[in-house]
């Protein structure tokens, strides 16, 4: 139960940015600032492999319509990770408590990424790319700020998580109508262009 908090916060930013999650929680367990990581995430190897993928969602996350082809990539990858993560901060292999551990993690982590996700097909239905950098830099933040504060403070990291995870979820549902038009207007144009390109016709410009 004590781990539960930091757990959940975990699996919220996971859903987010995983990447950035495993890297800075090894950080701070390579660098003595808490013991609460374990060994697992603290490994070179893990590290190294942790920023390079940080690096590369950095970029592609702030790139109209790559961030969304990038987040159904992540759909199963985030889940799984913050599952992982919260069974490796649970510790005790095998036990109950390290799996349930692991389903508050993954559960939490794809909530959130369906939140994200949802949230950048909205954004990209505007045509300019600054409000996908802004809401990529914000998360970002956001991801890496909540994780050093759940170290410390982790019931209070946990709530603000929570709060997070509801109102991306009330917001999401309140852009669906949007989302879903814009989702049918792909799928318009892309059979135009595929009875198009059947018929020998040059599909329309746009």
């Amino acid at each position: 139960m004590s781990v539960l908090p930091l757990v959940f916060t975990s699996g919220w930013a996971s859903g987010i940015n995983a990447y950035a999650v495993v890297l800075l929680l090894g950080l701070l367990g390579a660098s003595g600032v808490t013991d609460e990581v374990p060994a697992a995430l603290q490994r070179p190897d893990v590290l190294i492999v942790a920023a390079v993928l940080f690096v590369i969602e950095a970029v592609a996350d702030k790139v109209p319509y790559v961030d969304s082809v990038w987040d159904a990539v992540h759909t199963v990858i985030r889940p799984i990770a913050g599952g992982v993560v919260a069974a490796l901060l649970a510790g005790h292999d095998g036990s109950l408590p390290q799996l349930a551990a692991g389903a508050v993690g993954g559960t939490t982590a794809l909530l959130s990424h369906l939140v994200k996700a949802g949230t950048r097909i909205a954004v990209n239905t505007s045509p300019e790319p600054a409000s996908n950098i802004v809401l990529s830099l914000a998360e970002d933040l956001g991801v890496a700020g909540l994780i050093a504060f759940a170290v410390f403070h982790p019931v209070l990291a946990a709530s603000i998580a929570g709060v997070l995870l509801i109102g991306g979820i009330a917001l999401v549902i309140f852009m669906w109508s949007r989302i879903r038009r814009f989702l049918r207007r792909r799928r318009a144009r892309r059979e135009e262009k595929r009875l198009a390109t059947a018929g020998g016709v040059a599909p329309p410009a746009g």
